[in-house]
């Protein structure tokens, strides 16, 4: 199947401009893959430390280079719903396998945060900046050099994309990737945001509001709202990480322990002691970077990705550009509406056809390229189908229906939700932005009215609550940046500024934080760079400056006279009392060398 020639092009450029980046690191790669298995360059010392606490029989199969020997990169913790379900997985791999011939071993734990749990609190200005560590952490653990592949276990907001970046900077090796799913269905999510709310209106209690929460979250597994976690999932099997139909299967279930079993012995089959070694670092490619893009506009996916995905890309030496993402967004049509963006979640989304459906109708109309290598080793098509539990509890796959179950969750590639994505970048004298508009009615697309400048979430909290708000206005919430507080994301100001919207009043948000996978109906510019710390013209903005959001035009601008306004000074504000607490000081040295939000707000490149 051939790709759309617009697709075709923007790929194009894509490659072009990545070349010189893009050739260091597959010599790179290359250079590391010559070298053989690995085990075999280390002393007998080092090698004795490698498998000291394994058995004897395995220990004889390490000694040589023959038997392969799988790396597990565990995100486990038993806080977090999604990532608990992991506990388990270590022995399941060592047990699949030992049946397919191989070994595995634990290589390291990485962190994993949970923006649900430290949103609108300190913690969260460490979220960001935990992706970075996340791969600097993974790296760690397949340093010891012992391994032929390796699978990674992680599932939320910044776990899947740090062990991404590591993945591709061990790219010399094999990685699959091995989700745990999400939970199922609690609370309608659109009643939890109403409850909110009303809880932001003062008209329930903190009581009311937990139980509807608790409601919502209420076992293992992943958040059920498609926000930055589930997209994840989405990404790593439309690009190929994943195994086919793996991504939303409900954790603790016969198909769910069958899906990892067969990617432990998959990980197996495609190290170089086989016959189909395919190593991470040239299995991705631009092409494999472009399906991704068009995944997250044909499902209304997480904002998170405008920075995720460009580090990601960065990571095998690819070049990706808000602006290839703008311009995807154009031709992409919207195929899913999963909460923030319908009322349905990813339950409802997996039961309505899920991914196969999706794929097999980006395929139809070349939206996506299927001549990518993947870690099933065929090509996307492979990916059209359903996963089953087969009579002998191995998985089966059926091909995809041609019809979605439930259209109002799930649309044909003739008859879309609309014509495109709903992310797009916005450029203007306020530099450049991103806005998702995919829940945000077309009439709240355009917003014109003056500026109320915050330099901290919780002033606008305080001025909601003391009833200053109820009138037109922007809400330029600054300072928000990776270098001036770890960029945090700003999802406790939809309650306030939705009551507002929905009391009539025309409200928008320009911030150079994130506002998370959760953002819906109020527009939101967000990751404005350059940012305020780095004197960026939102630094320049004061009360009263009317601010023009156009989501359609892709402008973010302040209406003044240009000589006026690059005039100004930027203001500088005192971030002191960001500096301490809940490990804020530990990460100094990261808010120092962080780059620029369009460059994915990381400290790594």
């Amino acid at each position: 199947m051939s790709a759309d020639s617009r697709i075709e092009a923007i790929t194009r450029r894509i490659v072009e401009r990545s070349r010189p980046s893009r050739e260091v690191y597959l010599e790179r790669v290359r250079g590391q893959i010559s070298k053989g298995v690995h085990r075999s360059v280390l002393s007998c010392g080092n090698l004795a430390h490698g498998f000291a606490a394994c058995s004897v029989g395995d220990k004889a199969a390490l000694a040589g280079d023959i038997i392969p020997n799988l790396g597990i990169i565990t995100a486990y913790n038993d806080m977090l719903s999604a990532h608990q379900p992991f506990e388990t997985y270590p022995a399941l791999i060592r047990k699949a396998a030992a049946e397919a011939g191989g070994i595995a071993q634990v290589a390291g734990g990485v962190p994993a945060m949970c923006d649900g749990v430290t949103q609108g609190q300190p913690g969260m200005e460490l979220s960001l900046f935990s992706r970075d560590v996340i791969a600097m952490a993974a790296g760690i653990g397949l340093s010891h050099n012992m391994f032929d592949a390796a699978v990674f276990l992680g599932v939320c907001d910044k776990i899947v994309p740090g062990l991404v970046i590591a993945a591709l900077t061990f790219g010399h090796l094999p990685s699959v990737f091995i989700p745990a799913g999400p939970m199922t269905t609690g609370l309608p999510n659109d009643e939890k945001s109403r409850i909110r709310q009303l809880y932001a209106e003062g008209k329930v209690g903190r009581a009311e509001l937990l139980e509807a929460e608790s409601k919502s979250y209420h076992g293992p597994g992943t958040c059920t709202f498609y926000g930055t976690a589930n997209s994840n999932q989405m990404l790593m099997e439309i690009m190929g990480f994943h195994m086919p139909g793996a991504s939303f299967i409900n954790p603790n279930t016969p198909l769910r322990d069958a899906l990892t079993k067969e990617a432990t012995k998959r990980a197996l089959a495609i190290t170089a002691q086989g016959n189909e070694f395919t190593p991470a670092g040239e299995m991705i490619d631009e092409r494999s970077i472009v399906n991704g893009v068009v995944g997250l506009h044909a499902t209304g996916g997480s904002t998170n990705h405008t920075l995720h995905l460009v580090a990601m890309a960065r990571a095998a030496g690819i070049h990706l550009t808000w602006q290839d993402i703008s311009d995807l967004s154009d031709i992409v049509p919207l195929l899913a509406r999963v909460y923030p963006n319908g009322l349905a979640d990813v339950n409802h989304f997996h039961a309505a056809g899920g991914m196969g459906f999706l794929i097999k109708q980006l395929l139809k109309a070349g939206f996506v390229h299927d001549d990518v290598r993947t870690v099933y080793g065929q090509g996307l098509a492979a990916y059209t189908i359903d996963p089953r539990l087969g009579p002998d509890g191995n998985v089966i796959r059926q091909p995809s229906p041609e019809e979605s179950a439930d259209p109002k969750v799930l649309a044909r590639i003739d008859t879309p939700f609309q014509p495109n994505g709903g992310l797009k970048m916005l450029t203007g004298n306020l530099g450049k932005a991103v806005i998702k508009v995919s829940a945000v009615k077309p009439e709240r697309q355009v917003i014109e009215a003056p500026a109320i400048v915050f330099h901290d979430q919780q002033e606008l909290q305080d001025a909601f609550k003391a009833g200053t708000l109820d009138r037109d206005f922007v809400a330029v919430v600054r300072f928000q940046g990776p270098k001036s507080n770890g960029m945090p994301e700003l999802h406790r100001l939809t309650p306030p500024l939705g009551v507002l919207q929905d009391r009539g009043f025309k409200v928008a948000l320009v911030t150079d934080g994130r506002m998370s996978g959760a953002s819906g109906k109020v527009p939101a510019a967000i990751h404005v760079t350059p940012e305020a710390v780095d004197g960026g013209a939102i630094a320049k903005i004061r009360d009263g400056d009317v601010i023009r959001l156009d989501a359609i035009a892709g402008t973010l601008e302040v209406l003044a006279p240009a000589a006026e306004f690059a005039a100004r000074p930027a203001i500088v504000a005192d971030l002191s009392a960001n500096e301490f607490g809940m490990g804020r000081e530990l990460f100094a040295p990261l808010r120092r060398v962080a780059g620029p939000a369009d460059e994915g707000a990381s400290v790594l490149y």
